[in-house]
């Protein structure tokens, strides 16, 4: 059992009984997590294994989270170690209120499985999850699950990369990050929330899940600038550091690509548009959009 503050004033505390997790948040609300069963994710397939997965942003306690999806990933997708790289956990948002619907509960229950079935468990804390911050000096570890600010990762070809959620870089980017800083949290949760009420349409009348935030963010001019100056931020970090390449998170735009000799590779998120980064066991790099997956099947 573990009882912890978050910065919000909202504390947690964590019971785990043989893998079948309950959480508490004590606050101005109580809340217990149940176990979820899905009926709206495809049906099973043999899991494909893999070195690695890394994963972020998925933002556990808001409405924009695509929980069924993820937890679709989940089961049919394993590996020797998961990176979940920061913003899993929205306390953000649940400072202002509670939102945790039982498919939030099972994404947490299909992470912890992963651990039972010897999967190593990394987890990046992110801007959205600060609160975990100040207990990483401790070196937290629970079983297979160990929390950190940052991680170096050895690729299979022995190639050094930095993982780290990104969030550190805003400061650096801030004399280009204008538009967002004028537009705040408050209007990118309106974005989102229009995401998932256009999604919802679409669902109903049988098409497809399309990101509308995404396709905005791709066609709006200062979007684009402030991504590619963020990509180029983390890779200059990256070589001054004299890694190989970078792994992380935090704008919501996965890619798999060379800048200069630096490998960037950005997870994307579980908000937008449902993309993990994969290591496979001959050294192969993928990207995975696990929203053109379900489509397919």
């Amino acid at each position: 059992m573990e009882n912890g503050n978050s910065s919000t004033g909202q504390n947690i505390l964590i019971v785990s009984d043989a893998w079948e997790p309950q959480v508490i948040f004590l606050g101005k609300k109580n809340l217990m997590l149940n176990v979820f069963t899905s009926k709206n994710v495809c049906s099973p397939m043999t899991p494909k294994k893999f070195k690695s997965i890394f994963i972020s942003d998925i933002h556990l306690g808001t409405k924009g989270c695509q929980a069924e999806l993820l937890i679709d990933f989940l089961k049919n997708n394993t590996a020797k170690e998961l990176y979940l790289v920061g913003d899993i956990v929205d306390g953000w948002r649940m400072s202002r209120g509670i939102y945790w619907p039982n498919s939030h509960s099972e994404v947490i229950r299909q992470i912890l499985k992963h651990s039972k079935d010897n999967t190593k468990i990394r987890y990046i804390t992110g801007n959205h999850d600060e609160a975990l911050r100040k207990w990483t000096n401790w070196h937290l570890r629970f079983g297979r699950i160990r929390i950190t600010n940052s991680r170096d990762y050895t690729s299979v070809e022995g190639k050094r990369y930095l993982v780290t959620h990104g969030d550190m870089f805003d400061n650096l980017m801030r004399k280009d990050l204008k538009w967002i800083m004028h537009v705040g949290d408050v209007a990118y949760n309106l974005l989102i929330w229009l995401n998932t009420k256009f999604n919802w349409f679409r669902k109903r009348l049988g098409m497809k899940y399309w990101s509308l935030s995404r396709f905005l963010k791709d066609k709006t001019k200062q979007a684009v600038s402030f991504m590619e100056g963020f990509e180029i931020q983390l890779a200059d970090y990256a070589k001054k550091k004299n890694y190989d390449g970078v792994i992380c998170g935090h704008i919501h735009s996965a890619k798999n690509k060379m800048i200069g000799d630096i490998h960037y590779i950005n997870t994307g998120d579980w908000v937008e548009s449902c993309t993990a980064i994969v290591e496979t066991h001959d050294g192969e790099w993928q990207l995975i959009d696990w929203s053109e997956h379900i489509d397919s099947q």
